[in-house]
């Protein structure tokens, strides 16, 4: 592969023109289909398989033109201080409000309070719930308009009126601030790291040509593939992570090839032979990694990560044709311009050696000290729980939270997450008397507040019921109770013949965590072993593998622990504007390993390989480590500080969702980096020795020899290539 690739970088680097217009040609192609392709369909939150979807599909079927998945909207109303909300003047308001939304665009249902009965018993606070016909997220902008434009006018009235529900969701925006923050942040940090302006602009510049032709053939392929717009969201932060990292890391080889002495052409030749085949094989974890999200069962889900996957290979494909072709428009210019003088000469020792030295004298103390202080952080994780935060997370300055309060106080926390209760009496030879027998058994349950009474549909085979818990959506209380109600469906099925599905979103957020939680496991074997076998490849080793899949494995653990003491223990809560603790997102652990891993693993074949490198061609073990750590350890530093900004970037946003996405991340990728592979790596390889590169006879040749390190470019004549054009200077 390194011979391959060698002569592949030595092509872009003499037909530096035809591969730059190759890519312009390709972007523009795929922006102009982007730009005609029609808009893609929203494909929702489906969970296949799990009782609330089930529920829904059937209430789709039996309640036609009810829109079980539809947006909804809680208009919640208190009267003035001492007064009742029952009060004629506070009565003819509310009303008011009501049927001004009844007539809005898409709404398909808004009924009084007083008509529903939906008022407190202290006569304080009432809600009307605001049905439409379609999903969240998908709402006009005038019917978005017409509910806030009601709820103003109700308090003009003199109400105190707030809205809650899902009919008011921000829609994800790509792109923004904290993009553009990263973006500035990866161009300080590439700066520092070169020295040069030249050096760091080019990472930057492929990176966004990589992602802008993943977005865009995204948006063009939306509609065929049913591409949502919230699938792109993981396809253009990893594919600048990686973007970035990949061209850094063969820039960086080209920098140490010219100060070699070199010609620029057989630099960029033998950069894109051994930092691009460490780039094909970090590029094949990370698809791994996010192919791997099919694993999970959310169609979701597993259309982001592979639209992600895609955007990786093209990053891959742009760090070993693109980058070596601009590379010869700027040839020595890479370097910075004392060195290009001959002032300064390359340092044979710097803080990457430096470090690497003070490991090899005391490995195991500081093999113990990372082990053990990622084994603390990790130690929040056992107690971690899974849900998904609604409107009780937000910040208090959203009406949602508002909303979510005031129903809170009013009616109790049991009533912002009521449950469906789905009875299916088709067949039955009494359907309205099971039915209530459903109702009766579910209103015996301890922990429901209220059921009301079945509500059949126009063929008089399909009931629904809610059943309003005393406890909030996400209190492990509510998980026991939809536990509850389904040990009961059994019972009730010999007894009145009657299917009875518990259904509604807090029913969902159950099954969602419950899914997420058991495809963990699985998800990890799958990722975690593929890789093992790729990188066993990789380093022709079997002890390399496996300490680099445990030592990911701590990381994200510590990560993990520091999301639960932050999120759900409320350490240093209010220091990043964490307003209420909860459980941590559903998404939040097999989120973090798919990404995660992908980053780590670009860190360790990046510096592994070099260390490889070192000893193939000589070097004692602790020779090669110093070596690759001379090399490799300041880039790989400042490809982790430019993932650490950027992921640190989310944590001062409002959402709570995306702080905790902002600072897993950060912490995962900041441990992963300075801990295991900058401390415990070579810790590791230190202490085993010659024993790390160990492969039985067996094994060793059942694996092809696919030459990542470049011995075989040792005693390879360089290739004379017709150099027709000049070259930078």
């Amino acid at each position: 592969m390194a011979t391959f690739l060698y002569r592949l970088g030595r092509w872009a680097f003499a037909r530096r023109r035809l591969v730059t217009l190759l890519w312009v040609a390709v972007l523009a192609v795929c922006g102009v289909l982007a730009a005609k392709a029609p808009a893609a369909p929203d494909d929702g939150f489906a969970m296949p398989g799990t009782e609330a979807q089930k529920a829904f599909d059937l209430m789709n079927e039996r309640f036609p033109g009810g829109h079980a998945d539809g947006a909804s909207a809680r208009l919640v109303f208190v009267a003035p201080s001492g007064q009742k909300i029952t009060a004629e003047p506070n009565q003819q308001a509310v009303e008011r409000t009501v049927a001004e939304l009844a007539h809005a665009d898409e709404v398909t249902g808004a009924v009084s309070p007083f008509k529903a009965n939906t008022v407190s018993k202290d006569g304080t606070t009432a809600y009307a719930t605001v049905s439409y016909s379609v999903k969240a997220g998908e709402l006009s902008k005038g019917a978005t308009d017409a509910l806030e434009q009601a709820a103003q006018h109700g308090r003009d009235a003199g109400l105190k009126v707030e809205v809650g529900g899902n009919a008011l969701m921000a829609k994800p925006e790509a792109g923004g601030s904290s993009e553009m923050i990263g973006m500035a942040l990866s161009a300080l940090v590439l700066v520092i790291t070169f020295g040069s302006l030249v050096a760091a602009g080019l990472p930057l510049l492929t990176a966004v040509i990589g992602v802008g032709l993943g977005m865009a053939l995204i948006t063009a392929l939306g509609s065929t593939l049913g591409l949502s717009s919230t699938t792109s969201t993981l396809a253009m932060m990893l594919g600048l992570a990686v973007g970035i990292d990949y061209a850094v890391f063969i820039v960086s080889r080209y920098r140490a090839e010219l100060a070699e002495g070199r010609t620029p052409q057989e630099a960029a030749g033998r950069a894109v032979g051994t930092a691009g085949s460490a780039v094909v094989f970090a590029g094949l974890t990370v698809v791994i990694a996010l192919a791997g999200l099919s694993v999970v069962g959310i169609p979701m889900l597993a259309k982001m990560g592979m639209a992600a996957a895609g955007t990786v290979v093209i990053a891959v494909l742009v760090a070993l044709t693109l980058v070596p072709a601009l590379l010869g428009f700027i040839g020595r210019r890479v370097l910075p311009r004392k060195v290009r003088n001959g002032a300064v000469q390359p340092k044979k020792e710097n803080g990457g050696s430096r470090w690497a030295r003070f490991v090899l004298r005391r490995p195991l103390a500081v093999l113990l000290g990372g082990v053990i202080g990622l084994g603390v952080l990790a130690a929040p994780a056992l107690d971690l729980r899974l849900g998904l935060p609604g409107d009780e997370s937000k910040p208090t300055s959203t009406t949602q939270r508002r909303a979510y309060d005031l129903l809170s106080e009013g009616f109790g926390p049991g009533f912002n997450g009521p449950l469906t209760v789905m009875v299916d009496v088709k067949g039955t030879p009494d359907p309205k008397a099971a039915a209530g027998e459903v109702a009766k058994t579910v209103a015996a349950l301890p922990g429901v507040v209220s059921v009301t009474p079945p509500m059949f549909n126009k063929a008089g085979d399909t009931a629904l019921l809610n059943a309003v818990p005393s406890t909030g959506p996400s209190a492990a209380e509510t998980k026991d109770l939809v536990q509850a109600i389904r040990g009961h469906a059994a019972g009730l099925k010999t007894a009145t013949g009657a299917t009875v599905l518990v259904s509604g979103t807090t029913a969902m957020n159950i099954d969602v965590s419950q899914k997420l939680t058991d495809a963990l496991v699985p998800y990890l074997a799958v990722v975690v072993g593929l890789a093992v076998v790729l990188l066993l490849v990789v380093f022709r080793s079997v002890l390399v593998p496996l300490k680099a899949a445990l030592g990911f494995l701590l990381s994200v653990a510590a990560a993990l622990g520091a999301v639960v003491a932050v999120f759900q223990w409320g350490w240093l809560a209010n220091l990043i504007g964490v307003e209420q603790t909860g459980p941590v997102m559903s998404m939040m652990p097999i989120f973090m390993v798919g990404v995660v891993f992908g980053l780590a693993m670009d860190y360790e074949v990046f510096l592994v390989t070099r260390i490889r490198e070192g000893f193939v061609h000589g070097e004692q073990p602790g020779e090669a480590i110093v070596t690759g750590f001379r090399h490799n350890a300041r880039v790989v530093t400042a490809a982790a500080f430019i993932m650490i900004a950027v992921f640190s970037g989310f944590i001062g946003m409002g959402e709570p969702m995306i702080k905790m996405m902002g600072l897993g991340l950060a912490a995962a990728v900041a441990f992963d980096a300075f801990v295991v592979r900058m401390a415990i790596v070579p810790a590791v390889l230190a202490l085993l020795g010659r024993h790390a590169w160990w492969l039985p006879r067996w094994l060793d040749r059942l694996i092809p020899d696919i030459d990542v390190e470049g011995s075989k470019l040792q005693t390879a004549a360089p290739e004379p290539a017709p150099v027709r054009e000049s070259v930078g200077v």
